[in-house]
């Protein structure tokens, strides 16, 4: 069996490579290959641009592929979603589209789009937008850099932001949003239905969360008096319960749990002074709930 599989090219390429290594997967490529060699026989990846994958994986030329929803969305492909994976070249923001004009712009929201100028990469999406709101306009596609274009060349433009900083740089304002997106894992629907490729995608996508998961955990192990576990607890917020182990000293046991990592520096001061000792921080690669 072989699954092939596509991965987007460019800003989220690293990203990628990066989250698949920290499930298993081991992908290499170098700047002018579009394809990578991974250790894994049953795979066969390619490196395509992401607004190109849905399509690819909607007409069964791929049998899976990692791209945005927003991709998904504009080119209206028919394909299976295996998972939603949250994350990005810059946050775990999901990636907003977003309707923006210049900061002295009469241009309110979308009703005063009516014959107006619009620059996006989205054309598809705006012009579903306008439709939407019966709205008649003159959208264009933009080849980039569109926040250069308002208010020379467009009215408005339909761009996508995680934080908004470059278009507050640019002097312009959000009116509207037209679509949040995050990466998924997509599948043409006939792959998904085929047993053996249904079960590598299952296992690919339960990894890949699991990676994910753990980007904001830590572990925590560390020793402590028998007469302290229940002080020690309460002040731990573990998944479920943690892990009590007796020692060779009867009156001591080993503590082991996973938090958060944005609690450890409030955590460990106050696991010490409640008794522990030996305490032990060290970092996950999955969590797998």
């Amino acid at each position: 069996m072989k699954l092939r599989i596509g991965l987007p090219k460019g800003s989220l390429q690293e990203a990628t490579f990066a989250l698949f290594k920290k499930a298993g997967w081991d992908f290499k490529s170098s700047s002018r290959s579009y394809q990578p060699v991974v250790d894994d026989v049953e795979l066969d990846p390619i490196l395509l641009r992401a607004q190109e994958i849905p399509r690819y994986v909607h007409a069964g030329v791929l049998d899976a592929g990692i791209t945005g929803f927003d991709n998904v969305v504009e080119c209206q492909a028919d394909v299976h979603e295996v998972a939603e994976l949250v994350y990005s070249k810059v946050t775990s923001r999901p990636y907003r589209w977003v309707l923006a004009v210049p900061g002295d712009s009469l241009i309110k929201g979308p009703k005063d789009l009516e014959g107006k100028r619009i620059a996006t990469e989205m054309v598809g999406l705006t012009n579903r937008y306008l439709a939407k709101h019966g709205v008649t306009a003159n959208v264009e596609f933009s080849w980039g850099a569109t926040e250069v274009k308002v208010p020379e060349l467009v009215d408005a433009i339909v761009e996508g932001t995680e934080t908004g900083s470059t278009l507050k740089a640019h002097g312009l304002k959000i009116i509207d949003t037209l679509l949040e997106s995050t990466t998924r894992l997509i599948a043409y629907k006939p792959s998904w239905e085929d047993a053996e490729k249904r079960l590598k995608l299952e296992n690919i996508a339960m990894l890949l969360q699991g990676a994910l998961d753990a980007d904001t955990l830590v572990g925590l192990k560390m020793n402590l008096p028998r007469a302290e576990i229940q002080k020690v607890s309460e002040i731990i917020p573990a998944l479920r319960r943690p892990t009590v182990s007796p020692l060779a000293d009867e009156d001591w046991v080993a503590l082991e749990t996973i938090i958060p990592e944005k609690i450890v520096r409030d955590i460990i001061p106050a696991l010490k002074r409640a008794g522990a000792t030996g305490i032990v921080e060290y970092p996950l690669n999955k969590v797998i709930y």
